[in-house]
């Protein structure tokens, strides 16, 4: 019987930042359904490895694998096989709601408005210009993404910042449904987010 191919692995990676080696011998495979919450304190290089992830730092040593597929050889680039919602929303502020979205899906090469505006309750806020919405009604429209452009591995950067209850519990649904679907997520939570059946990974810096 043929092993499956991980849909995420992490080799060996290390980074060195600003003279510090932020992360060393990090290893780790996800397969589709499966969550790693990464945990540690402020510095100890949970956002680091959520870029390195992403494709957006490189490691000083170590490879990232996406479907077996060095991050780097994919293709169409990881954006064809990866969301990455980290700090920043990266929302337009003259654009509406739902332009914004539109917007997102032109430039990852399709999608679909409708479900991302469901699922985070965004449809009577879809003719709003962003620059009238809230920090959580910003971050909601942020996340909207994950639902509007089906990518199979989400990384996402303290998603729950800003949200309410409701919001969490939204996005929690959307999650597991993700998950049930065969996809994977890395995510930095300080327990705002709770992700069920969930590996771990400590970083103490």
């Amino acid at each position: 019987m043929t092993e499956a191919v991980p849909l995420v692995e992490a080799l060996d990676l290390a980074c060195l930042r600003g003279g510090r080696l932020v992360l060393e011998a990090v290893a780790f495979a996800l397969a589709s359904g499966d969550a790693l919450l990464l945990r540690g304190p402020n510095g100890s290089g949970k956002s680091t490895l959520l870029r390195l992830l992403a494709g957006f730092l490189r490691p000083t040593l170590g490879e990232v694998r996406i479907g077996g597929v060095p991050l780097d050889r994919l293709p169409e680039g990881p954006g064809s096989r990866l969301h990455y919602v980290g700090h920043l929303n990266a929302v337009k502020p003259l654009l509406t709601v739902e332009e914004n979205l539109n917007a997102a899906i032109g430039l990852a090469g399709g999608g679909d408005a409708g479900p991302g505006l469901g699922a985070l309750d965004l449809v009577p806020l879809k003719a709003t210009p962003a620059r009238f919405l809230s920090a959580g009604q910003k971050r909601r429209l942020a996340l909207a993404r994950l639902a509007a452009i089906p990518r199979p591995l989400w990384l996402l950067d303290e998603p729950g910042v800003g949200l309410d209850r409701r919001s969490r519990k939204g996005l929690e649904a959307l999650i597991r449904a993700h998950r049930r679907g065969g996809g994977a997520v890395v995510a930095a939570t300080h327990g705002d987010v709770r992700l069920d059946d969930a590996y771990a990974l400590d970083l103490d810096g």
